[in-house]
């Protein structure tokens, strides 16, 4: 049997509404394996003085806790105090300190959770914070030396909600002793999930190869590529999003929204003037601001002008054909 608890922060509740609809595997399939959810707060019978003392049980260590989950950033305000999110008369980062303490590995879902998201955006009173980072800077709520008692730092399933695939596969995995399994990134990440970029699988790549862009929104996987005037971030962004569609069925790009990077630690991306968040950020009105990761703007620009250039008749008559 293998004990979990899931805890919320400052969260909306986007990546519980995905695991809750996740089909293959679905969460039925963590029970099947062992996982017994000692609190949830969807799932959880418990309420009121009855969850108190479950989780006061795990805090304490009277009963073993496998896995810690936590969705949401961690609100340390005001004033360090923590008041803003309480849980049963105690701040969530308390109760956050002390079941990590116990937990055999703990598990950040959602970007809030693993780097502070679009909570920690300054200006903000409630100082939220990720677990193990703030933004792309370790430390955290819980600091950059933290292991639970397997030896393992938090482990970070970055996403704005993350695919419910995700989440359940790596719960799997710990669940079945395959820990070891995990290899993670510079972030907590694991790499299975964000090593390629979320550029991988989009149907729109010959568009990207041949420099013809999309100039609007919603026009299908036909309609040019998303990057050069709409800001799309697939191409700088770990994860795969193309490669695990929602639904089995669409990611943003094949329904025609940019990519806005949110598995990335700077998300939403640092700097970004207003009305820019679906714009490609320019210099000289022309050249991108940031251009795919492992090229430079003299290379970027040179195979671009290039390719347009040399770009075939197909690529652009398909364009805006849905």
């Amino acid at each position: 049997m293998t004990t979990a608890v899931w805890l919320q922060g400052g969260a909306c509740g986007g990546n519980t509404a995905a695991v809750l609809g996740a089909a293959d595997p679905a969460l039925a399939d963590l029970a099947e394996c062992g996982v017994e959810w000692l609190w949830h707060p969807a799932l959880a019978p418990a309420t009121g003085a009855a969850a108190e003392a479950v989780l006061a049980a795990c805090a304490d260590g009277t009963t073993p806790l496998d896995l810690l989950v936590f969705e949401g950033a961690v609100i340390q305000g005001p004033d360090g105090t923590g008041r803003f999110d309480q849980l049963a008369g105690r701040p969530v980062r308390d109760w956050l300190a002390d079941l990590a303490g116990q937990a055999r590995f703990v598990v950040a879902v959602g970007t809030c959770a693993a780097f502070g998201g679009l909570a920690a955006l300054d200006p903000g009173p409630a100082a939220p914070t990720g677990l193990q980072f703030q933004r792309d800077a370790k430390g955290g709520c819980l600091g950059a030396g933290w292991r639970s008692s397997e030896g393992f730092p938090v482990i970070n399933l970055a996403g704005c909600p993350v695919h419910p695939d995700i989440v359940l596969g790596v719960l799997l995995a710990l669940a079945t002793g395959r820990a070891g399994d995990l290899a993670l990134d510079q972030f907590g990440r694991p790499r299975t999930y964000f090593t390629s970029f979320a550029h991988t699988g989009c149907p729109r790549q010959s568009y990207n190869e041949f420099k013809q862009a999309a100039s609007a929104f919603g026009e299908g996987t036909r309609g040019g590529c998303l990057f050069a005037e709409l800001g799309c971030r697939g191409p700088m962004t770990h994860a795969a999003c193309n490669r695990l569609l929602w639904n089995g069925q669409s990611s943003k790009t094949r329904a025609g929204t940019p990519c806005l990077g949110c598995t990335e630690p700077d998300f939403p991306a640092a700097g970004l003037a207003p009305g820019t968040v679906f714009r490609t950020r320019t210099l000289s009105g022309a050249i991108p601001r940031e251009v795919p990761a492992g090229e430079d703007h003299v290379t970027y620009l040179a195979r671009s002008a290039a390719a347009r250039v040399a770009a075939p008749e197909w690529a652009k008559a398909d364009m805006f054909v849905v």
